[in-house]
Formats: C-alpha cells, sequence, structure tokens
C-alpha cells in the first residue's frame, strides 16, 4: 500500500496523542469532493482526539487542510465512533446542578 503524505501526517500524528497506538487505523478515499481519511481509535483514546469542546479535532482538521493544500487537494477528516462507544442520542446530557450561593445575615434581616 502507497503512503500519502495527508494519510502519513495523520497517522503519526494520532498515534503521537492516544494511549493504544496499535488500535489506530487511518483508510484514505479518493472521491469528487477530494480525499476523505477516515479515522479509527480505541473507544478510550475518542476523548483524547476530540478534545474538549472538539477543540482537538479542529486543529487537526486544520492542519490536514495545510497538507492537503501543498499536495493539491482537498482534504476531509471523518472520526469514526468505535463500536461500543457512546452515542449522543443514547445518554441525555447532564447539566451541572446550579447551586445558590448562601446568603449573608445582612441580607437575611433585609427580606
Amino acid at each position: 500500500m502507497a503512503e500519502y503524505a495527508d494519510e502519513k501526517f495523520l497517522d503519526f500524528l494520532i498515534k503521537s496523542i492516544v494511549d493504544h497506538p496499535e488500535d489506530v487505523v487511518v483508510e484514505r478515499r479518493i472521491d469528487e469532493m477530494g480525499v476523505l481519511l477516515t479515522l479509527k481509535v480505541n473507544s478510550q483514546d475518542m476523548g483524547q482526539v476530540i478534545g474538549r469542546d472538539g477543540s482537538t479535532a479542529k486543529a487537526i482538521r486544520s492542519l490536514l487542510r495545510i497538507v492537503g493544500v501543498k499536495n493539491n487537494a482537498r482534504v476531509t477528516l471523518k472520526i469514526e465512533e468505535p463500536e461500543g462507544g457512546r452515542s449522543r442520542t443514547s445518554e441525555p446530557r447532564r447539566e451541572a446542578p446550579t447551586e445558590r450561593p448562601e446568603r449573608s445575615d445582612e441580607e437575611k434581616a433585609d427580606q
């Protein structure tokens, strides 16, 4: 299998940040929209790949866009959720309970 610059870069980058580099799989496909890189990682590494509020995934996509520009290609990244991973629809997001600050004795006396 021939390794392309974008595929090789993504493989190196992801294996550098995850705890289970042996489970990283990068698939490259070309279609009418450009290059599609599909990333599969261990379910325990998804948080490291996505990052808080998707910040790491956005940064990885930005870097891949730069690699694509250097090679005259439009590179898109698809991160596949591993089997057994959490689905957004299966678990509702729980909001943190809001606590009221305690009122001082002066505030209590004013009422």
